[in-house]
């Protein structure tokens, strides 16, 4: 029996009784062909042939025996088609690879300027740099006015209501450390009082010969230690109202002057630059640094124009607070004082219910928060 000899099936070509290829089986093997492709690659871009003799055309597919469409094909080797070759080289054309072989940024990204990158060390830099001239100039003109060569922006008016105020708050000062000083000898006077009070009472109820005299100045010392300390409330009331006159107020007032008295050498500084810049010559050199000066020169003008403006305003709000102050102080510490050392127990009380001033109890402690709410 003789054998058949073994026949690839792709180079078998069936013919029809009239002489046409018949495309059953080239069908059949496409079909099966696209099953095992994988999904993102379509067969519209291969072009696949069942007898794999054209080596010329891409996208060729070559396969195995075609054992039918039953029986999974075997394993395909592919190469690429002309399409795909395309969108590699359109993509690799994007890429600037530079000589020394870093690749670079893609066209169609962003570009990013180095000179729009703000450096923070310059930034500093610049800042040190404008302090220190400013500082530069600021010295030298105190020097030239120290020294009596330079000129200064007075005016007269407001440095003399300045004046006032500064001698009035030393003159303040000293009535305030004198009348903490009378406070604390009252203090130690009404605590020696009562504790003679308590001595005087003790003897009395020992000593029954002299039961009445003893009773006598133990009632009288009581009565002072308790007259001395009501009039130690109203000194400590009248101690309070002044030290927040002279320590908070005044004291706030002369903070803005001496912003004032920056703001006023800062504005003679820079005049006087601009003076010495208007002597000289004026040329392409020049020109760009009087105008710069004349800049700087009018933005430290408003800065002293304000800031003397803020000077006056708080001068006057002081003065009419001060003498509002100081007229319902020194009149209570008046009247306190003389009903203390006239014995009127009733006036002196009545003092402090005027100005409504409370009196802690000797001897009981402060209210806590949950009893004060």
């Amino acid at each position: 029996m003789a054998q058949d000899s073994p026949k690839n099936s792709a180079a078998e070509i069936p013919v029809t009784s009239n002489g046409e290829v018949d495309d059953s089986h080239e069908h059949g093997f496409n079909r099966d062909l696209k099953r095992s492709l994988p999904a993102g690659l379509g067969l519209s871009e291969t072009q696949i042939t069942s007898h794999g003799f054209d080596s010329t055309k891409e996208g060729v597919v070559e396969a195995g025996a075609f054992q039918g469409s039953s029986a999974p094909p075997l394993p395909s080797v592919m190469s690429p088609s002309r399409v795909a070759a395309s969108q590699l080289a359109q993509q690799e054309s994007d890429v600037i690879v530079p000589a020394g072989g870093q690749r670079a940024q893609t066209k169609s990204g962003p570009v990013v300027l180095a000179d729009e990158i703000k450096n923070p060390a310059m930034e500093k830099l610049e800042l040190v740099r404008k302090w220190s001239l400013n500082t530069y100039k600021c010295t030298r003109q105190i020097i030239s006015e120290k020294l009596g060569r330079g000129s200064r922006t007075v005016d007269l008016e407001l440095e003399a209501q300045i004046d006032i105020l500064r001698d009035n708050k030393k003159k303040y000062e000293n009535i305030l450390r004198l009348a903490q000083t009378l406070s604390n000898q009252l203090f130690q006077m009404v605590h020696t009082q009562r504790q003679l009070g308590d001595a005087f009472a003790d003897l009395s109820l020992k000593s029954l010969e002299l039961h009445e005299e003893f009773g006598y100045n133990a009632d009288t010392q009581k009565l002072l230690a308790k007259n001395g300390e009501t009039l130690l409330g109203a000194i400590n009331f009248f101690i309070a109202s002044v030290n927040t006159l002279v320590n908070k107020t005044i004291e706030d007032t002369l903070m803005t002057v001496k912003q004032y008295e920056s703001a006023r050498i800062e504005y003679d500084a820079y005049r006087t630059d601009l003076e010495e810049l208007n002597l000289g010559p004026r040329d392409a050199n020049t020109l760009p640094k009087i105008e710069q000066s004349q800049h700087l020169f009018q933005a430290h003008k408003e800065k002293y124009d304000k800031m003397r403006n803020d000077v006056s305003i708080k001068l006057k709000f002081l003065e009419e607070n001060k003498v509002k102050v100081l007229h319902n102080q020194l009149v209570l510490f008046h009247n306190a004082i003389a009903a203390y050392f006239a014995g009127n127990q009733k006036q002196l009380e009545q003092t402090l219910k005027q100005f409504h001033i409370k009196l802690k109890t000797p001897g009981v402690d402060a209210p806590s928060w949950l009893e004060e709410q």
